[in-house]
């Protein structure tokens, strides 16, 4: 009997320790498993493509689980992400910024990524070539999704001494809306980023496009309007679509940023593995080619992530001015 009962006492240890396994691998798999958010634009925006490129490089090169999210708009990435419901969101250097001044107090800033490089794009035979030509034209307008872009719009508008007052402003939610206006005929010209998918769409749909030339001398009255903002000078070619000579473009900073709930030694990771990784992220993302560690880290007021700031420190990078 004391066998029996001894044998049936090693079948319950045992189908006890069994049971402990299962309920250790399973409580083990989500973390094993994680997947990260990363929050961006709807598909056709160069943010969307950039941040899948940036997954894939994540997932392949340091094994994180990281999920492409598309959005409306910048709105609704912001607060997306410093509610913590996203990891990762990139957005530009405005929209950060608008965030912090309406409370989301916990946003981080991982790196500036890259400038991105903006104006309005009209058609190739169109007689607007200036942003001044744009006066009494249909220009886009609004950006309700992504209301930091407005004060650009302005900004860009006021190198040239225009305003809103001067143009017919065409009401838009984001920028392809803004595109879409223009190649259905709503609009006369239209807002968007250099190296976005949608760019070459509407070049196409269009029959060829131009970027409209900006004024330096305009640049002071653009300052009043966007502190962030300056031009960078670009050339043509094939990302430079509607480029026809060497020009100056309205710029400002594209970045990555996070909440401070996120964990330093993920934010670490996630620099660490894009810049030891940089020729995988250019092949999939030709703007990433500028996306070092001394144009990464910038004097900006939303703060730098702890694990940032742990990175470039480690690598002798001290913060440079926004130029």
């Amino acid at each position: 009997m004391q066998f029996v009962f001894a044998r049936r006492e090693v079948a319950a240890a045992l189908f006890c320790a069994s049971i402990g396994a299962m309920a250790l691998a399973a409580s083990a798999t989500p973390a094993a498993a994680q997947t990260y958010g990363f929050a961006t634009l709807q598909p056709g925006t160069l943010n969307h493509t950039t941040a899948s490129a940036i997954a894939k490089v994540l997932k392949e090169k340091a094994g994180l689980n990281v999920l492409v999210r598309p959005t409306a708009g910048d709105q609704v990435i912001v607060p997306m992400v410093a509610r913590g419901e996203a990891e990762i969101g990139i957005s530009n250097a405005m929209e950060v910024h608008d965030g912090l001044s309406k409370g989301f107090s916990d946003l981080r800033i991982i790196a500036a990524v890259h400038a991105l490089r903006v104006g309005f794009f009209v058609s190739k035979d169109s007689d607007i070539r200036t942003v001044a030509d744009l006066k009494g034209k249909r220009v886009p307008y609004g950006f309700s999704a992504m209301r930091a872009l407005e004060p650009t719009v302005r900004a860009i508008l006021a190198t040239a001494d225009l305003s809103e007052k001067d143009i017919k402003p065409v009401l838009v939610p984001n920028v392809i809306r803004s595109a879409d206006d223009f190649a259905s005929g709503a609009a006369d010209a239209f807002y968007f980023a250099f190296g976005a998918p949608k760019v070459r769409e509407v070049d196409v749909t269009v029959g060829g496009i131009r970027m409209t030339e900006i004024s330096a001398q305009g640049m002071a009255a653009a300052r009043k309007i966007e502190r962030w903002g300056y031009l960078t000078e670009i050339n043509p070619g094939p990302v430079f679509i509607g480029v026809e000579k060497p020009m100056k473009v309205y710029s400002f900073d594209n970045m990555l940023f996070t909440s401070s709930k996120t964990g330093d030694a993920l934010v670490f990771k996630i620099l660490d593995t894009l810049l030891n990784n940089k020729d995988e992220l250019i092949a999939l993302q030709p703007v990433l080619r500028e996306f070092t560690p001394a144009f990464a880290y910038k004097q900006y007021e939303v703060a730098y992530h702890p694990g940032a700031v742990k990175y470039f420190k480690g690598h002798n990078v001290a913060p440079k001015a926004v130029d």
